[in-house]
């Protein structure tokens, strides 16, 4: 699963307010995308993530693999009350942004090129050392070295899967891409009048979307072989 907000502007108690519109895209057995829904909220925290979860144990979700986030408050522990079997996955992407802003833009380059040899190493072992390196080297950056040091079990449990399946999980780029062609129809001058309208425009501009996920992932048939080793019990009721 890969779970992300947007922000949308709303009407509420006479006011316009930036409401967050939080959607899960998941990919089932077969490697098609779906979106399992959207949810609203004014605030973010633990029990409203529980809340979802709950629903789509009611749905008939019975098993969650992988999600990748954007470290979303409130939602791995709420996650872990539903569904504790799941392995969460932080974006190196969002890492990566979060990071690069207490660094000077001429140095840019320079820190995001040591940044691959964390997240791009070809082993664990590697990976500590070059963590090790890029914290001695960027030192005169510590808020910039933290985002990585506090982060970095979401790069060592990376190497707990083969590289197809890391491809997959180490980003949320592809929920991303989705928020992005639902903009087309919430990107407006005038707030929408309610959260029911913001649903059911959601609902149709997803229905158009999800006409190109009629394909499984990149890979699959590998992706799924290796999951089947990783973990043979999974279609176990």
């Amino acid at each position: 699963m890969y779970v992300d907000a947007m922000f949308v502007p709303i009407k509420s108690d006479g006011k316009t307010k930036n409401k967050a519109v939080y959607s899960i895209l998941g990919v089932d057995d077969d490697g098609i995308k779906d979106c399992l829904g959207f949810w609203i909220s004014d605030t973010e925290g633990t029990h409203f993530w529980m809340t979802i979860f709950d629903e789509l144990k009611a749905r008939g979700v019975k098993k969650i693999g992988f999600v990748s986030i954007d470290g979303l408050s409130g939602l791995e522990e709420g996650l872990r009350v539903a569904f504790p079997e799941a392995v969460v996955q932080r974006c190196i992407v969002h890492l990566i942004r979060n990071s690069i802003k207490y660094v000077p833009s001429k140095h840019y380059k320079a820190f995001c090129t040591d940044l691959k040899t964390l997240y791009g190493a070809p082993s664990l072992l590697s990976a500590q050392a070059a963590l090790e390196a890029f914290r001695e080297k960027w030192s005169s950056y510590p808020n910039a070295v933290k985002v990585w040091t506090n982060n970095f079990s979401h790069i060592e449990q990376l190497f707990s899967y083969p590289e197809e399946i890391r491809r997959i999980i180490y980003t949320t780029n592809a929920i991303e891409a989705f928020h992005s062609a639902l903009r087309k129809v919430t990107n407006r001058k005038a707030a929408f009048p309610n959260d029911n309208s913001v649903l059911k425009i959601l609902y149709l501009r997803t229905a158009d979307i999800a006409k190109k996920w009629s394909k499984p992932m990149r890979n699959w048939p590998l992706v799924r072989g290796q999951l089947d080793i990783i973990f043979p019990n999974w279609n176990s009721t």
